[in-house]
């Protein structure tokens, strides 16, 4: 580029020069230039403008997805853009700038309604607490603002557009039958009314015309008239007054605005620009952020989207649609310009017409047109270090760059074929500007019928409406318009979240006082002691491990167990991050084969590299003519183990294991965790922690649990980490622990047990006061939650003196995870109701091992709590697998809180995200979600698109949510509501999330199980319901014969023999 940097800003001197040359390029394309286009050289821009383009990116960019690449898939607020509002704005912001539902269908909350899952204390109740003091206000005479609201709750409103209305109106009996719910005592008023109408209306020449138009419909002898003719005139009465009310406040829709020419454009002539930008883009993107997939590199990449566009496209336009003919002089002419992206931009905006006060929005809504892509882009430009082949600064301006080259080549294209010769783009969108009609004015029929029905449901009169004033009229409608469908389904979900969780609360504080009349079972010591991830999953496994075995001690923590590390796995390629996405891990951890096993290991690490080259060969060599042929003559024989994995997933399975031995690491192997220089680096001798990080380690996991009594401790602590596997599942990573970046966490699990059993790093945690006796062993396991399978390491150095501890241990565990597949096989339609615990257990094994399944588990679909406190006082309730729990000990804690602070600072923000991200995803799996899981293919390495070519798919899939509630969770805390107040302060994330409604808060005093709810800025005492808490022997009694969701219930202890 004649010797300067490709992103230098040109500037040159403007002069006839230049002139000449932009003029000869767009006589090139096609069109002539107004001369006032041609004074400026837009690619000399200097570095404010261009800095201002970038800060507009960059802003436009909050707005896009935010979620990585797929395998590293981290839970989080989808609408991360809009926190900073209250949730209600929030979710209405999301309408207005994604086109996203904000919550359910008033079609799904009445059915709701319907089966009592709502009901009407919970709607009058929610409603008085929204409108205060307003809610007792009478509005002219006919109601209070709380009855009006209340009643377009509990009835079903016929709301649609005009010409539906229209329809209904004259071809259905809306006119000729009351509605279904209109109580006696109403159709009464309103008969007697219309009949009074009648009488009164005879000598008043005003009520002449209306008179007779009904006399003439319904006959003039009214005492023949039977009780249907009667109903039906009171109603066609009745709709003509509220039609006459409304007719002189109705106002005048705004006209349209396009922020885009695209949107213009499409509403003018009904073609689509983006169908064809998109189509060229997306293949591009693709390329361009490539981690593998592709054979061949796209030229200069490391320099950015917009050069390395330029160059692929600049040389020819063979093989390019006949729009993008002229496409390479364009960019030629740019490269020889040596402009940047920012001054392409800045080109592509004066050219069509974007004035300076419409940019920011302009570029917002193009960068959304294909917001998966774009949103990609600008994370893996953010410098995460989530993937291989990163993409340089500057490339989400760059595909903007791009993105505006190709819309201006499609508006040319779609203005020669709809409007001839055209001067410029501007004279384009000029010209659909004006095959737009003027809006018609909103029609007056809408808010007329929507009166019509309110009025039958309270019983409002033809004479009563009669009397309205002109101002009053207007007063009416406005009150029935304002509570229009965004407003009525916030308030329906409020009650949906209400019923839930007063239930919760009551139940954990009715159960919590049970509690305290019990004894530990265990007496001294805990026979064996386990804590897992908070995950909700974990939370089934764990009720039924403490029901096999009552002397067991569970607790919960996040599950990377404050061991935040690089990875690499004796079989992998790289390191890759476990812990939570909101830390940068400093140290690094490697799997070494043991010696003994070093050449075993080399061989079969070589025979993977071979057969991998040679399946990639096979990839491409069957995409050739020859190799066509070859794959269609033998493809049939692939149809075979395609077959017999669908049909025999467990025999598969087991042919699967018994030849991918041959290629797995040996088995024994071990962690390269101490360090022996400074600093934690990924080269040998700086890989892993050294002791005294090690006793930190211990020390911070220890005092989160509450665990820091000697005498607390059992014989045996088991540390067990999860994460899932299953077949032909793009997003397996989203069914794994997201305290690990979406990774499994049995690694973490692994490398803190080997900390607090090494010597050295118990006598540096018994410094700080905490002793671990001597006779206490750590032993690291993994928990699989899709076949609940658990695993345990490192056990040739379980000392001989513990063998009976953990074979018992075990055996519990054995018998737990058959319990729990019995539990989550209710979910799985598949499974029938009357399943054993051990065909559970073989069904779930199936799943993960079935290709064609699209829901080889239901993840954290239905989470509705997390619970922070003691184990002693939720142990034993029932909780259906909807709650995230997590150990904390507040008698442990300093007077600044700092351990809670601690453990809030990531339970909050994860647990929120995952319980949002669902949330979202299950409302609109459309727009928040990413649809439909057949369709899915994976792209480039990082995520999924529908079929060949779309956007990139964001979010959860369609399968993953369907059982989901989508309620905000509730965080129930064993603390006092001040040091609640304290946290808040003092940690901006959590008081965005409690003080925003993204989630709810409760505290609970564990001592009298008094809970006071945050409401409105401050903490409220709970008032008690008198719901029963129903007692049970067992979790098989809470769910057993039953596929939805289930109350609370309380199970009995098991009594224990000594």
């Amino acid at each position: 580029m004649n010797g300067k940097p490709i992103r230098t800003v040109l500037r040159h001197a403007r002069g006839p020069a230049w002139n000449a040359n932009l003029l000869t390029f767009n006589q090139r394309l096609g069109h002539a230039v107004p001369t006032a286009e041609l004074e400026d050289d837009p690619t000399s821009l200097n570095d404010h403008a261009a800095e201002s383009l970038r800060h507009m990116v960059e802003h436009a960019a909050h707005l896009l997805p935010a979620q990585g690449p797929i395998e590293v898939f981290v839970h989080h607020n989808t609408l991360h853009a809009f926190e900073e509002q209250s949730f209600h704005e929030a979710v209405k912001s999301g309408l207005a700038r994604y086109g996203a539902a904000p919550y359910f269908t008033e079609q799904e909350y009445r059915q709701l309604y319907a089966e009592g899952r709502i009901t009407d204390s919970d709607l009058e109740a929610v409603i008085k607490d929204d409108l205060g003091e307003r809610a007792g206000e009478q509005i002219n005479g006919l109601g209070t603002r709380c009855e009006i609201r209340y009643a377009m709750l509990r009835h079903p409103l016929h709301i649609g557009p005009d010409a539906e209305l229209r329809w209904v109106v004259a071809e259905t009996d809306a006119l000729q039958r009351f509605r279904e719910r209109t109580t006696q005592i109403n159709r009464s008023r309103i008969v007697s009314a219309a009949k009074k109408w009648l009488q009164d209306s005879a000598g008043r020449p005003e009520a002449t015309d209306d008179q007779n138009g009904l006399l003439k419909k319904f006959g003039p002898n009214i005492d023949n008239w039977s009780d249907s003719a009667w109903e039906a005139f009171s109603l066609h009465l009745l709709w003509r007054t509220c039609l006459n009310g409304v007719s002189s406040i109705t106002p005048a829709s705004l006209p349209p605005t396009y922020d885009r020419p695209r949107d213009l454009l499409l509403h003018a002539t009904g073609e689509d620009i983006d169908r064809h930008v998109h189509e060229v883009l997306i293949r591009f993107c693709a390329a361009y952020v490539d981690q593998g997939y592709s054979d061949w590199l796209l030229p200069n990449r490391d320099q950015g989207f917009f050069e390395s566009f330029g160059s692929l496209y600049s040389e020819s336009s063979r093989g390019l649609d006949r729009w993008l003919k002229r496409l390479p002089d364009e960019l030629s002419f740019l490269r020889n310009s040596n402009a940047t992206a920012e001054a392409s931009i800045e080109v592509s905006l004066r050219e069509l017409g974007i004035a300076e006060s419409g940019r920011e929005e302009f570029i917002a809504q193009s960068l959304l047109a294909l917001g998966g892509w774009a949103g990609m882009i600008w994370q893996l430009e953010s410098g995460v270090d989530w993937v291989v082949h990163s993409i340089p600064k500057g490339s989400l301006v760059g595909m903007l760059a791009v993105q505006l080259i190709l819309e201006k080549h499609a508006i040319r294209k779609i203005g020669a074929g709809e409007f001839g010769e055209y001067e410029s783009l501007a004279t384009i969108v000029e010209s659909a500007q004006k095959r737009l009609s003027d809006p018609a004015p909103l029609n007056r029929e809408r808010g007329a019928f929507l009166l019509f029905q309110v009025a039958q449901m309270l019983g409002w009169t033809p004479l009563e409406l009669q009397q309205l004033s002109e101002a009053e009229w207007k007063q009416l409608s406005e009150e029935v318009e304002v509570f229009d469908g965004i407003e009525r389904h916030r308030i329906f979900h409020e009650a949906y979240e209400r019923k839930y969780h007063h239930a919760a609360i009551n139940a954990f504080s009715k159960h919590a006082a049970r509690r305290r009349e019990i004894e530990l079972p265990w007496g001294d010591r805990p026979d064996f002691q386990i804590v897992t991830c908070i995950d909700d999953r974990e939370e089934s496994f764990r009720r039924h491990l403490e029901e096999v075995q009552p002397r067991c001690e569970t607790f919960g923590a996040a599950g990377f167990f404050a061991v935040a590390i690089y990875y690499r796995g004796a079989a992998d390629g790289f390191y890759k991050p476990l812990c939570p996405g909101v830390i940068t891990p400093d140290h690094y951890v490697q799997e070494d084969v043991g010696y003994t096993f070093e050449g075993v290991h080399q061989g079969r690490a070589e025979l993977r590299r071979r057969l991998g080259l040679a399946g990639h060969l096979f990839h491409t060599r069957s995409r050739t003519f020859l190799g066509g042929i070859f794959a269609g003559i033998v493809g049939s024989l692939a149809t075979v183990p395609l077959v017999a994995r669908v049909l025999f997933p467990h025999l598969t399975a087991r042919i699967r294991r018994r030849f991918g031995s041959l290629l797995q690491p040996p088995p024994v192997t071990q962690l390269q965790l101490e360090r022996h220089a400074e600093p934690p680096g990924p080269t040998n001798g700086h890989i892993g922690y050294s002791i005294d990080e090690m006793a930190d380690v211990v020390i911070r996991l220890l005092q989160d649990i509450g665990l820091t009594k000697s005498e607390d401790f059992s014989r045996l602590f088991i540390v067990c980490g999860h994460g899932s596997s299953s077949l032909n599942n793009p997003h397996e990573s989203a069914y794994c622990c997201g305290a690990c970046a979406g990774k499994r966490g049995g690694p973490n699990a692994r490398a803190f047990a080997e900390m607090a059993n090494d010597w050295r790093v118990r006598a540096l945690v018994a410094q700080q006061g905490i002793t671990i006796p001597n006779d206490t062993t750590f032993v690291g396991a993994y928990h699989n939650t899709c076949d609940d399978s658990v695993v345990f390491y490192d056990l040739d150095q379980l000392p001989s003196s513990h063998r009976e501890d953990f074979e018992s241990a075990r055996d519990a565990i054995e018998e737990a995870r058959r319990r729990n597949a019995h539990e989550r096989c209710r979910r799985f339609v598949s499974a029938p109701l009357n399943i054993t615990p051990k065909d559970a257990l073989r069904h779930v094994e199936g799943r993960a091992q079935d290709i064609s399944q699209a829901r080889p588990e239901y993840n954290h679909a239905t989470n509705a709590l997390c619970v922070v406190g003691r184990r002693d006082w939720s142990r034993g309730l029932f909780l259906d697998r909807r709650a995230f729990l997590t150990s904390y000990d507040p008698t442990q804690d300093d007077e600044e809180h700092s351990i809670l602070l601690r453990i809030l600072s990531a339970a909050i923000p994860v647990c929120a995200g995952i319980n949002l991200e669902y949330y979202f995803s299950c409302v609109d799996y459309k727009n928040y979600g990413s649809g439909s899981k057949l369709p899915h293919n994976i792209v480039s390495l990082l995520g999924v698109m529908e079929g060949t070519s779309s956007d990139l798919r964001t979010g959860l899939y369609q399968q993953m949510v369907e059982i989901h509630e989508p309620i905000r969770i509730l965080f129930l805390i064993e603390t006092t509501p001040e040091a609640m107040l304290s946290i808040m302060e003092r940690n901006e994330g959590i008081a965005r999330l409690c003080q925003g409604g993204w989630s709810h808060l409760a505290v609970i005093d564990a001592e009298t199980s008094q809970v006071q709810v945050f409401r409105n800025g401050k903490f409220e005492p709970f008032d008690k319901s008198d719901g029963e808490l129903r007692q049970v022997s067992s979790s098989l009694e809470c769910y057993e014969g039953e596929r939805d969701h289930r109350p609370f219930f309380s199970i009995e202890e098991t009594e224990v023999s000594s």
